[in-house]
């Protein structure tokens, strides 16, 4: 969004709070248009409510507009993924250094997420206040919006860290709140998944045409395994990844890695359908319609010699196209860029992670090493690998950072790791000129939003 736009939104609701101040605090009621339904009607019967929260699924700010971005173009500044294009906003993350007036910065990572998590916050307000509703139905729906809450911050503490934590439905509270510490916005984002996994049914109620598509508890449990990681509750964080990977009224598994991201694989978690089968996240971003054409996104040859000597992943999940007599590595995970009646959808969780995020606690902990040996011996196996020879804590530790490099990639779990680690300064700083140390890995608050909330702070790095 234009910083124009921004300011002339902010100018209209200047003139209607002066409009019902000057007219004895009364306040002008507009009616819904033609074809849309007010909001108590939106939370009146069960087949409305579920239109309003399936719409977070496939709502344009979703599909479209931020995960794209937050999960492909936001893990450019890593040491993974180099960008092959030519847009200026996009090499700024490729080459470390993103300006404050980014606009893919101030739109794709910062106002489309709040957009959804606006949406999350109607629904979840909606739902609660409505006398119609079956209790079944607030509960499976309330799970399904805190979720999508819950993920969305998720994405805004990683990148900016401290950010303004907007969990109610008052567009004027809202739009001047100064910024949260990240530790609040943590402990909103395990509330709400803690919340979701109690309110939603081990059991998918998405059709069998389109398998695991509805977040269910095991979604839930996965995502707050990983908040749990990330906020060094190792504890917790074994106690989620164990419930998902012994889900036993779902069996999840780790198939063959050919089969990892297809639609019907057992390790999908949580994956968001598409129209015609193929993946407008991953797969239009990594693989081509021409087996001779470049992809946006390659991977560096040095992350390709990262792989250990009879990694399956290297031969599986990555290819090579040769153009002007440079050899670009694509992403294999994904086969199609396009379809009209393919197999993948958008994978969004799956076990492998579940697999290594218990390996990393029980490490952390120290009080499980075996447990932590298995885990991720279950994730090398799987790979054609051998058991792991690391044995102490700290061994162990180093041989899983060094796992979900080569399992997790391209999947935006490097840039995170690397920033939770605190090493990501020790890794990027030495391959990207323009990366800033001062930064500490985190985005600037956008030039657009900080002009019309005075309360935002800059991050550091940025000033």
């Amino acid at each position: 969004m234009k910083v124009k736009n921004i300011l002339n939104r902010y100018l209209l609701v200047g003139m209607v709070l002066a409009t019902g101040l000057s007219s004895c605090e009364k306040y002008v009621t507009i009616d819904v248009a033609p074809g849309q339904l007010s909001a108590e009607d939106t939370y009146a019967t069960p087949a409305s409510a579920t239109a309003a929260v399936l719409a977070l699924y496939s709502f344009y700010y979703t599909t479209q507009s931020s995960l794209p971005y937050l999960m492909v173009t936001g893990a450019l500044p890593a040491d993974e993924l180099q960008y092959n294009g030519t847009a200026a906003d996009n090499l700024g993350f490729a080459q470390g250094f993103v300006t404050p007036g980014n606009a893919t910065l101030a739109n794709n990572f910062w106002y489309y997420p709040y957009v959804v998590i606006r949406e999350a916050n109607l629904a979840i307000n909606g739902i609660s206040q409505s006398t119609t509703l079956p209790d079944s139905v607030k509960r499976q729906l309330t799970g399904e919006a805190k979720f999508f809450r819950a993920w969305y911050f998720y994405f805004l503490v990683n990148y900016f860290g401290d950010v303004p934590l907007t969990i109610n439905t008052l567009e004027l509270d809202n739009a001047k709140l100064a910024r949260s510490s990240a530790d609040k916005v943590w402990a909103q984002i395990i509330s709400d998944l803690k919340d979701a996994e109690s309110m939603l049914p081990s059991a998918y109620v998405s059709s069998a045409a389109y398998p695991r598509t509805r977040v269910n508890k095991y979604a839930a449990a996965a995502l707050l395994a990983r908040a749990y990681l990330y906020t060094k509750d190792y504890a917790n964080a074994e106690s989620e990844a164990t419930r998902v990977i012994g889900a036993a009224d779902v069996s999840y598994s780790l198939p063959a890695l050919n089969s990892t991201f297809i639609t019907t694989s057992p390790e999908v978690i949580l994956q968001f359908s598409t129209l015609y089968g193929y993946s407008t996240l991953f797969g239009s971003s990594y693989r081509s319609s021409s087996a001779t054409a470049v992809p946006l996104y390659t991977l560096y040859p040095g992350f390709v010699n990262s792989f250990e000597t009879g990694d399956n992943r290297a031969t599986q999940w990555v290819d090579a196209v040769v153009s002007n007599g440079a050899t670009f590595y694509k992403i294999n995970k994904y086969k199609l860029a396009t379809a009209t009646a393919g197999n993948e959808y958008n994978v969004i969780l799956r076990l492998a992670e579940q697999y290594l995020i218990r390996a990393e606690a029980r490490a952390a902990l120290n009080t499980n090493l075996t447990g932590a040996q298995d885990d991720l011996n279950a994730v090398r196996n799987r790979a054609g690998l051998s058991n792991t020879t690391a044995a102490t804590s700290t061994e162990l530790l180093v041989a899983i950072a060094a796992e979900r490099k080569v399992e997790l990639f391209g999947e935006t779990h490097r840039w995170f790791d690397l920033r939770r680690t605190g090493t990501v300064n020790d890794v990027i700083g030495p391959i990207k000129p323009s990366y800033r140390s001062a930064t500490k890995g985190l985005l600037p608050i956008p030039t657009a939003q900080t002009l019309v909330n005075p309360s935002l702070t800059q991050n550091e790095g940025y000033n």
